[in-house]
């Protein structure tokens, strides 16, 4: 016994010793890549045939090595700290309003935000503006006049203007203001019991926010819920956590984090009395819809207490902490994986398996794990949430693509916005059919692509056939099918008008009526959230 004593005392030296040469080894192996590092660009200095872009290349050598870790983890030097504090809080210093710049021409406001200090100043849709403080606007890109246009809140900037229904051409100054972007960007009664609610993102104070809306969707007759996530990429975690807690029982289980440090690991549960935990919920997710929005969804999932529906969400199961840097910088560094009440990690098997808006990939079943519900329900892993419903978002064709990032429907709205001092109120506004053949009209003018997705194919076949030197000899063949696939402009744009009225209803109405009116036009024609209000829910 006393022998078996001191083997498995000898171990745990062993281990312990080889622990402390593990790390020793790392700390050594560090030292020597900086002493590299170092070495090099000491060398490159002196040496390099040209002057050494030392910022540059340095730069350039940090984010390649951080990338090699995961596309998360990032540096930020002290130059770029307003910007990144403004992106992970969703905030600028500015007037509130979507520009739109053409080369050589004037800024034009293409869309103000209600209630901001371009609003408050009368700056409506179609409004160009000649000047910012005195500057041709002419001279500057898109960035350049944004860029004028922000700056610290209670400033002001001056500009020229010209309205846009008038002509007349006024001085005003606009003070700058904090301008957030909502997280909630609607709250309202679908029919007499389903409320909806549009969350966009995670910063301070949405789970309040979550709650108030709650209590007076209810107080408007709400039976239900949709608690719409869809392209929500995600924020504060503690912000995931107290969104659960309004439809959990206190204590419950909501996320666990899992890192490398002992400081890393933490379970994250509800502390607070719950709202309701019996009001039926829909949650909709997409692959947009990511981080925050996962915990959400994966916690509602695991615990029984939502129906998740839409298509599988992003894949993002990391937690971020922002640490400091020498010379006043940031990283903002990947510290654990989190965890759904089941086990489930939401991140991705691996990085490289991703769509091309970087959604997770298909994954088979052989290389996933089984977790349970609560209630014993199946729910696998291997990234992102996957649907307990899954209902597929409407798919567009190649011109209503081309129409939208192209700018034809924008430039068109703002022709429409000239033409029409008012409209009638969103649920009575309807795009009519007079109004079609006026968009078609104004379309034919513009240039953009309106080929087919058949087209688009046959483009690329044709292509490849002359790079293998067959095309020649099958010219008869390509030239009928070529002919049976043209069509003209005027042509396709009428095919797919079901199509291309949605879009541009919502963008006349948001000159209107603003943002909150778009959303209820886009509510109008959202099929896959009609086709989720109809499925079987759980819970």
């Amino acid at each position: 016994m006393k022998k078996f004593i001191s083997l498995i005392s000898a171990i745990a030296v062993a281990i312990i010793a080889a622990d402390s040469l593990s790390a020793q080894s790392k700390t050594f192996k560090l030292g020597q890549w900086a002493e590299i590092q170092n070495s090099i660009i000491r060398e490159l200095n002196r040496s390099y045939v040209d002057s050494l872009p030392v910022d540059r290349i340095m730069r350039a050598g940090i984010d390649a090595m951080l990338e090699e870790l995961d596309p998360y983890t990032i540096y930020v030097p002290e130059e770029e700290n307003e910007n990144f504090q403004m992106m992970i809080s969703n905030t600028y210093g500015g007037i509130g309003a979507i520009i739109k710049k053409m080369k050589g021409a004037n800024v034009i406001i293409n869309e103000p935000y209600f209630g901001s200090p371009a609003y408050k100043a009368g700056l409506s849709c179609g409004d160009e503006i000649i000047t910012i403080d005195g500057q041709p606007t002419t001279d500057f890109t898109a960035a350049e006049s944004s860029s004028r246009m922000k700056g610290k809140p209670g400033t002001t900037v001056t500009f020229k203007i010209k309205k846009v229904r008038t002509g007349d051409t006024l001085d005003i100054q606009v003070v700058r203001e904090r301008i957030h972007f909502p997280d909630i960007e609607y709250a309202g009664m679908l029919d007499d019991t389903t409320g909806y609610i549009l969350q966009t993102g995670f910063t301070d104070g949405v789970g309040n926010q979550i709650k108030e809306k709650v209590e007076a969707l209810k107080a408007q007759g709400m039976k239900r819920l949709v608690l719409d996530l869809r392209g929500n990429g995600g924020g504060l975690m503690n912000e995931a956590v107290n969104i659960v807690s309004l439809f959990v029982p206190k204590g419950s289980l909501v996320v666990s984090a899992k890192g490398n440090s002992e400081e890393s690991k933490r379970e994250y549960r509800t502390t607070t009395e719950p709202i309701d935990t019996g009001l039926p919920i829909i949650v909709m997710i997409d692959s947009g819809s990511a981080s925050s929005s996962e915990i959400v969804a994966g916690a509602l999932q695991d615990l029984d207490r939502a129906a998740i529906m839409g298509t599988r969400s992003y894949g993002k199961g990391l937690v971020q902490s922002i640490r400091p840097v020498a010379y006043n910088g940031q990283m903002k560094v990947t510290t654990a994986k989190y965890y759904t009440p089941s086990g489930r990690c939401v991140q991705a098997i691996d990085y490289s398996n991703r769509n091309e808006d970087g959604s997770v990939g298909h994954i088979p079943d052989s290389l996933t794990k089984e977790f349970k519900t609560a209630s014993g329900r199946i729910v696998r892993d291997g990234g992102g949430i996957t649907p307990d419903v899954t209902v597929k978002a409407q798919s567009y064709s190649r011109l209503v693509y081309s129409l939208v990032l192209g700018g034809v429907i924008d430039d068109y709205v703002i022709d429409f916005v000239r033409k029409h001092e008012s409209i009638p109120a969103v649920e009575e506004f309807h795009f009519s059919d007079k109004d079609f053949e006026d968009f078609i009209t104004f379309a034919k003018t513009k240039d953009f692509d309106y080929r087919s997705g058949a087209k688009t194919y046959y483009d690329r076949m044709k292509k490849e056939l002359e790079e293998d030197g067959l095309a020649e000899s099958m010219a008869t063949e390509l030239g009928a099918l070529e002919k049976a696939l043209e069509m003209d402009k005027e042509k396709f744009l009428r095919i797919k008008k079901s199509e291309i009225i949605p879009f541009i209803e919502e963008e006349i109405t948001v000159r209107y009526w603003y943002q909150e009116a778009g959303i209820k036009v886009r509510l109008r024609y959202d099929e896959q959230l009609k086709k989720a209000l109809t499925a079987d829910l759980i819970g």
